[in-house]
């Protein structure tokens, strides 16, 4: 069973936690199973960036991003090369290290 490894986060998981994944499922399940809250303002449709996150080790683990994923990583603040959308980032049978970042383009976040 693969692991995720998800690094410290003030806002989110201060002492970084790792949890264990199912192979399918996205790096958003599996943090939002373990109480890690990362902005989602799509439902997980892949029609916003605010569940950006960088996959720190196991990258090449993951299925490639298609054109619409893409597009929406343009729009996200803070992309590196392995940027992913947590909520289209789906695990294989690698472990990985993930990194959410402090910020987000979330101008529909209610709790600020």
């Amino acid at each position: 069973m693969p692991k995720i490894t998800f690094l410290p986060n003030s806002d989110l998981c201060p002492e970084g936690i790792t949890v264990e994944a199912e192979t399918g499922e996205t790096i958003l399940d599996v943090a939002l199973r373990n109480n890690i809250e990362i902005d989602h303002a799509c439902e997980m449709s892949c029609a916003c960036s605010t569940c950006h996150c960088i996959v720190r080790e196991g990258f090449n683990s993951l299925a490639p991003s298609d054109e619409q994923e893409d597009d929406m990583l343009d729009k996200a603040w803070g992309v590196e090369p392995h940027s992913r959308l947590s909520c289209q980032a789906q695990i294989a049978d690698q472990d990985l290290v993930v990194e959410v970042p402090r910020y987000t383009l979330n101008h529909a976040k209610e709790e600020h």
